[in-house]
């Protein structure tokens, strides 16, 4: 039976009713009785008896009380909250889709506890994710459990992770798509006069990210040096349904920082578009966005150009001048590609790129390593002279 008591306002008695909330603090409720003050004390006495019996206070929040008896699925909700502020926003984000649309909706009807989770549940898990999904995506969530379960350990939650002992989705050889010089040239010539025209020049040219074409600032470029520093990004991600612009000054490592030359070309068409935009300004007065006026692509009213924008209508201009069809981020690829043709080692595609291992470059793009590969074997010919005429088969 809850605590109560009778309280007078305005003339008429109301029950307050105390008891523990959900998170633990002490509630009041109040019920109004319709009873007048005077000459109703012994009515209002018997509706407190009653109310303080047949009330029943909500049941506490047991998903967020850490210990081995918790609903994984509970527990991985919980992990998202630990770790919000200890990551970026687009981490946040992909982690909030792994885990509330893939993770929790199939271990949640399990009723698998924290401490009874097993390393057959999860490759189970993993089986049937694989029956939609690609294996990148399942490796994506390989990871995020991996890490929430290291953190479990960590607090003496569960003895060791068991994901340790499940064996990884196989991650299928990726092969990068690209343009060849000629299709370059192609969308280059249709893309001319658009509102893309620069930003694919610079996404090929340059092999930059999406996020870090969006990203340069005219205070990356130092015409008299002439460079250009990638430094800066703008990206998009969905934080609990919210759609959201996020601006940085960080590239995607350490290594994505770097200062590229500022060829005579591009130096020309920026000129050209910050004569572009001070014009813009003028001429829309107090109506042009000053808020992003730092920003190389900005709109005539100097509005963001979004990232979903530039992808979106990146494939609609392929596909209306009848361009074989790639993402946007191939234009990335494209630059990879052109640059190993013309014998440009790997060590230095890894620099202009901004990766941070070689590995990942010769990974991605070993498969286009066609001239050192035809090096290699004319050097073995050379080194290892073969029978001019096959012998006569012996049988």
């Amino acid at each position: 039976m809850v605590a109560g008591r009778l309280a007078e306002k305005n003339g008429y008695f109301y029950i307050v009713l105390s008891y523990n909330g959900p998170d633990g603090k002490r509630v009041q409720k109040w019920q109004g009785t319709g009873l007048p003050v005077k000459g109703n004390k012994k009515k209002a006495e018997d509706l407190l008896r009653q109310a303080r019996h047949s009330f029943t206070p909500p049941a506490p929040d047991r998903s967020t009380d850490l210990s081995p008896d918790m609903l994984f699925s509970d527990y991985m909700l919980y992990w998202l909250k630990i770790i919000r502020t200890s990551v970026e926003p687009t981490t946040w984000s992909s982690y909030c889709f792994n885990v509330k649309d893939h993770i929790v909706p199939y271990f949640e009807p399990t009723g698998i506890t924290l401490g009874g989770l097993k390393a057959s549940h999860i490759q189970s898990f993993y089986l049937h994710e694989l029956e939609t999904l690609k294996a990148t995506s399942v490796i994506k969530q390989h990871a995020n459990m991996h890490k929430a379960l290291k953190y479990a350990v960590k607090l003496d939650l569960i003895p060791g992770n068991p994901v340790d002992k499940v064996e990884r989705p196989k991650l299928q050889k990726y092969m990068a798509s690209y343009y060849t010089a000629q299709e370059m040239e192609e969308l280059f010539q249709a893309a001319r006069g658009s509102r893309l025209e620069l930003i694919i020049q610079f996404a090929a040219f340059y092999g930059l990210r999406r996020s870090e074409v969006l990203g340069l600032r005219w205070d990356a470029i130092d015409f008299e040096a002439g460079t250009l520093t990638v430094r800066h990004i703008v990206t998009s991600a969905n934080i609990e349904g919210k759609h959201i612009l996020i601006q940085a000054d960080r590239a995607k490592t350490s290594s994505s920082l770097r200062t590229l030359p500022l060829v005579s070309g591009f130096a020309q068409r920026l000129k050209e578009l910050k004569e572009q935009q001070e014009y813009n300004e003028r001429l829309c007065g107090n109506c042009y966005n000053k808020k992003y006026k730092g920003y190389l692509f900005v709109d005539e009213m100097g509005n963001l150009i979004l990232p979903n924008a530039v992808s979106e209508n990146f494939s609609k201009l392929l596909k209306a001048h009848g361009l074989r069809h790639i993402r946007f981020h191939d234009l990335r690829h494209s630059c990879a590609s052109l640059l190993l043709k013309q014998g440009v080692p790997m060590k230095q595609i890894q620099e202009w790129l901004g990766h941070s291992d070689i590995s990942t470059t010769a990974n991605i793009y070993a498969h286009l390593d066609s001239q050192s590969k035809q090096l290699s074997a004319a050097t073995m010919e050379k080194a290892l002279a073969l029978p001019e005429e096959l012998p006569e088969s012996r049988w």
